[in-house]
């Protein structure tokens, strides 16, 4: 009755589980993160019952119901085998999975009969006023399954550890899912912050994760990459070496210890390292692209020697190229390997291949800005570098430009524009589109005098430019 199924629908929105979290499939590719959490189950096996239920969740959004409650039945029997003292504790989220799925595969007499099972062990736990339950093991799981969900999860899974830490500060996978999310805020500030943002460093998180767990070599080799971002590369190095000794064969730290050669600069003892992880899990999606950044990197090495060894970078482009491929063939949504993609075929002077690549991913429904922004930098630099195109490289700056997000990509169009309109300029070239650009970069530097004369400028070139009109009127209000 549809009563019944009303209230059925009002307490399963009450249950903490993935169906409650707002994870969003548009901001993952699902099969590639299906075979991370595979890969995780293989290697990790004390976060078996986490894996299996955030696997659960992937195949439901997969349409797959029916392996779902398969993979909820092997959590369960995690459950049993690792917290035997503790089951109904344990289970909360994955018997709120249990009747997310039920009821979406309108069986809602189960459902119900797993809404009840949470309600019944949770009448002796902490909870909300809302009756939302806050148990610390539940915050964790929350934002371990948010870490896995990119990059506009990092802030919401930082906070979920915060709250788990508030009642057991020493607990070491607390302190581990912290590190890490702190670790992959500042990454992404970094390439897409804003300019001055104050960063809160993830230095002494990741210390005490460390200290707390030597065991976990994963957030060791977080760690030894931010000491290397601070220069401090030596320290960095002796916490990679004893992690290698530790756990060779694991390949969620090789491919960070790779990263750490690859940024060192030792790129052959990197390619080596991510050949070994790649026969263990080969399908990461990480380490194709961490190959294929390295072979890019040889390429350029090997075309600034004296006598270009010209079959070597032919073999490397290929390479290059093969990897790419695979990354953004299994995961669309990772769209900076698209600019790499497209930067192997320039190499490989393949233009109209590149050209195909900059315009498939610009024309994606779902880019967010600041990628964007990044795609159209890297596109300008195809034309100037490669095609030799001063006018193409302006107005595809230009485009980046335009998109009002403050990024790190937008910085970059900004400075490659100016350059190359002030180069213009010397020459004693520049028409009314180009006086324009350079208005309009003026404004966004916070002269605006320079930019008022700089569209005056432009409109009298061309008088009937209403963008130029329209900037200058805005302008002028805005002083």
């Amino acid at each position: 009755s549809t009563i019944s199924k009303n209230s059925l629908k009002t307490s399963l929105l009450q249950l903490e589980c993935h169906f409650t979290w707002t994870l969003l499939e548009q901001h993952v590719s699902l099969d590639s993160l299906e075979d991370t959490v595979l890969d995780h189950i293989k290697f990790v096996v004390e976060y078996n019952i986490r894996d299996y239920n955030m696997l659960s969740y992937v195949c439901h959004l997969k349409k797959s119901n029916e392996e779902a409650l398969r993979n909820l039945k092997k959590a369960e029997e995690a459950i049993q085998k690792y917290h035997p003292g503790e089951i109904a504790r344990r289970s909360l989220v994955t018997w709120g999975n249990y009747a997310w799925i039920y009821y979406h595969m309108e069986r809602y007499e189960e459902a119900q009969t797993y809404v009840s099972k949470v309600e019944n062990s949770c009448k002796n736990l902490p909870s909300t006023a809302h009756g939302k339950i806050q148990l610390p093991d539940i915050y964790a799981e929350q934002g371990w399954a948010l870490l896995r969900f990119g990059r506009h999860y990092f802030e919401r899974a930082k906070n979920c550890f915060e709250n788990a830490l508030k009642s057991e500060p020493d607990n070491p996978d607390f302190n581990a899912g912290y590190a890490v999310a702190m670790y992959r805020l500042e990454t992404v500030s970094e390439r897409y912050g804003e300019e001055g943002e104050e960063k809160e460093s993830c230095l002494e998180a990741l210390k005490r994760a460390v200290e707390l767990n030597p065991k976990d070599t994963t957030v060791m080799a977080l760690l030894a990459l931010k000491l290397q971002g601070l220069q401090r590369v030596n320290e960095g190095e002796r916490y990679i070496e004893e992690a290698l000794q530790k756990t060779p064969d694991f390949p969620v730290f090789l491919r960070y210890a790779a990263n750490f050669y690859r940024r060192k600069g030792e790129t052959d003892k990197a390619v080596e390292i991510l050949k070994k992880a790649l026969e263990l899990t080969p399908k990461s999606v990480f380490l194709h692209h961490q190959l294929g950044l390295c072979y890019k990197f040889k390429i350029l090495e090997l075309k600034n020697t004296r006598y270009t060894p010209q079959e070597e970078v032919e073999n490397l482009i290929q390479l290059a190229i093969f990897h790419f491929k695979t990354v953004i063939d299994k995961k669309p949504t990772f769209f900076s390997a698209h600019s790499d993609l497209a930067q192997a075929y320039a190499l490989g002077k393949r233009y109209e291949e590149a050209e195909e690549v900059f315009q498939e991913v610009l024309q994606r429904n779902y880019l967010p800005c600041d990628d964007k922004q990044e795609i159209y930098f890297n596109y300008g630099n195809f034309q100037h570098f490669h095609m030799k195109s001063e006018l193409k490289a302006i107005k595809y700056y230009t485009e980046g430009l335009k998109i009002e997000k403050n990024s790190y990509g937008r910085r970059r169009c900004k400075e490659a524009a100016e350059t190359l309109l002030k180069q213009k300029f010397k020459r004693g070239l520049g028409d009314a589109t180009d006086i324009g650009t350079l208005g309009l970069i003026h404004n966004l530097n916070g002269k605006k005098q320079e930019a008022i004369e700089c569209y005056e400028k432009a409109i009298a070139l061309d008088p009937n430019n209403e963008e130029y009109q329209n900037a200058l009127s805005e302008l002028k209000l805005s002083i």
